[in-house]
């Protein structure tokens, strides 16, 4: 099973089209948006997205309740915390805000994949049997880059793309 991993979306507009497309290009079944979508409007990208999708605050979402509700009418989840099972592996999902909590989940043992944002820096990593990644920015504000991920569940095998 196929996961995209985006974070930091910020939103730029035309990084989530085009994430989107390169997402259902490549046949990703689920998606994990790792925080900072930042506004109700650039949810509705994310529309098109063939993939369910799975949506946690980062710390520049501001209009909480209407980004929650435009993402429930779409199918969607967003919390501060997304703890979810997909083709038998646990899966957390994090902004990142907080280093140290994010240390925590990989070093729990409880989770094979821990995704954050926040940093804006790819980090793809592996401590024990818990795989870390931090797609970068999606939105290419920062770094210049845009970038995703997608990872083979089977494998933990990520791939970071630049959009």
């Amino acid at each position: 099973m196929l996961v995209g991993i985006i974070s930091d979306s910020h939103d730029n507009l035309p990084a989530l089209e085009a994430a989107v497309k390169l997402l259902n290009r490549e046949g990703v079944e689920h998606v994990l948006h790792a925080g900072d979508m930042v506004a109700p409007f650039a949810a509705s990208k994310l529309a098109k997205l063939e993939a369910k999708l799975t949506c946690v605050y980062g710390n520049n979402d501001g209009e909480r309740a209407l980004l929650a509700k435009r993402l429930t009418e779409m199918g969607a989840s967003i919390a501060d915390f997304a703890e979810l099972e997909l083709a038998n592996r646990k899966i957390a999902v994090y902004h990142g805000t907080v280093a140290a909590i994010t240390s925590a989940l990989v070093a729990s043992g409880r989770y094979d994949l821990v995704v954050t944002g926040h940093t804006h820096k790819i980090e793809v990593s592996r401590s024990n049997a818990c795989v870390a990644v931090n797609p970068g920015e999606l939105c290419g504000y920062l770094t210049g880059k845009r970038t995703l991920c997608i990872l083979d569940l089977k494998s933990l095998k990520a791939e970071v793309i630049e959009v």
